[in-house]
C-alpha cells in the first residue's frame, strides 16, 4: 500500500478551508491521521462527527507534538499568536504552511518565532466561498484553483516541495510568488473588491432607511455584487489591516476614479459615460 504524502498533519482552525484541504486530501490518500485543533468545541466535535479529522486535540501543545504537517487556518492577525505558542512544541523536521491572503508581514513572523528545524512555507490558496465552519467544507473546493506559494530566501527547499505536492494532491494548480508582490496582487484583486461590497452594502442599507422596503427590491446585480459581503468579517477585518499599505494605494484610485464617474454622472456626460463603461466591459471581458 502506497504511504501518504503525510502521515500526521495538525490543522489548527478547522473551518471551510481547513476542512477543505483535509476532506481532498483524505480523497486523495494524500494525508493519514489528521489532529484537529480550534477554539469551537462545537465546530471541532462536528469535524470530529463528519470524520473530517480523526482526532480532537484539547490544546495547541497537545495537538501539534506529533506533527510532520501543521496548517495553519486562523484570522491572519491570529498567525503570530499561534505559531509563538506552538513553536517550542513542534518536533524536529516540521513543516509549517498556511492558508492566510496576507503574506509579507506573516511570513516574516513565522520565519522569525520558528526554532531552526522547524520550515515554514507561506501559502495561499485562491479558493472559497462565503460560508464559514467545517460543516461548509467540500473536498472539491480547491479542485481546478490556484495556490500561491510565497517562499523566500530562507524557505527550506524540501518543506517548499512538500507543500506543493499537498496543494497539487488537493487539486489546485501551485504557482510561486515573492510575499511583497503576493500582497500588491491580492490587495487589488481579492481585498479591494471585498472592501467595495461591504461598503456598498452600508450604503444601499442607509438608502433603505429612508426609502422603506427598498431591500426587497435587490435584483441579481445587486445580490451578485455583494455576495462576498456575507464573508466572515473577523477574517476580513485582520485582511484590511494587516495589508493596509497596498489596500490604502487602491482604496485611493478608486476614490479618484469614482469620483471622476460622480463628476461625468452630474455633467450629463453621456459620451464619457459610455466610452468609460466601454472600456470597463473590454478589460472584464478579457479575464479568463
Amino acid at each position: 500500500m502506497t504511504q501518504p504524502l503525510i502521515q500526521t498533519m495538525t490543522v489548527i482552525g478547522v473551518g471551510l478551508i481547513g476542512g477543505s484541504l483535509v476532506r481532498a486530501l483524505k480523497a486523495a490518500g494524500a494525508v493519514g491521521r489528521v489532529i484537529g485543533v480550534d477554539c469551537d468545541p462545537e465546530n471541532l466535535q462536528t469535524a470530529l462527527e463528519l470524520g473530517v479529522i480523526d482526532e480532537a486535540a484539547a490544546s495547541l501543545a497537545a495537538g501539534v507534538c506529533h506533527a510532520d504537517l501543521v496548517f495553519l487556518a486562523v484570522p491572519v492577525r491570529s498567525v503570530e499568536g499561534v505559531v509563538a505558542k506552538i513553536a517550542s512544541h513542534l518536533p524536529a523536521g516540521c513543516i509549517v504552511t498556511d492558508g492566510g491572503s496576507v503574506k509579507l508581514e506573516l511570513v516574516r513572523q513565522c520565519e522569525t518565532l520558528l526554532p531552526a528545524g522547524i520550515h515554514f512555507v507561506g501559502g495561499h490558496p485562491i479558493a472559497g466561498t462565503e460560508r464559514s465552519g467545517v460543516a461548509a467544507s467540500f473536498a472539491e473546493l480547491f479542485k481546478g484553483r490556484r495556490c500561491i506559494l510565497t517562499p523566500t530566501a530562507v524557505t527550506n527547499p524540501h518543506a517548499l516541495h512538500m507543500v506543493r505536492q499537498l496543494w497539487e494532491a488537493a487539486g489546485s494548480r501551485v504557482e510561486c510568488m515573492d510575499p511583497l508582490t503576493h500582497d500588491r496582487v491580492f490587495a487589488a484583486v481579492s481585498h479591494l473588491p471585498h472592501m467595495v461590497a461591504y461598503t456598498l452594502v452600508h450604503a444601499v442599507a442607509a438608502s433603505a432607511e429612508e426609502e422603506e422596503n427598498i431591500l426587497a427590491f435587490s435584483a441579481g446585480g445587486f445580490r451578485d455584487f455583494t455576495r462576498i459581503a456575507s464573508s466572515d468579517p473577523v477574517m476580513w477585518r485582520d485582511i484590511a489591516l494587516m495589508n493596509s499599505g497596498p489596500l490604502l494605494e487602491l482604496l485611493d484610485r478608486y476614490a479618484t476614479d469614482l469620483e471622476a464617474l460622480r463628476q461625468r454622472v452630474a455633467a450629463g456626460d453621456g459620451p464619457w459615460l459610455e466610452q468609460f463603461f466601454r472600456t470597463s466591459k473590454r478589460l472584464r471581458d478579457e479575464i479568463a
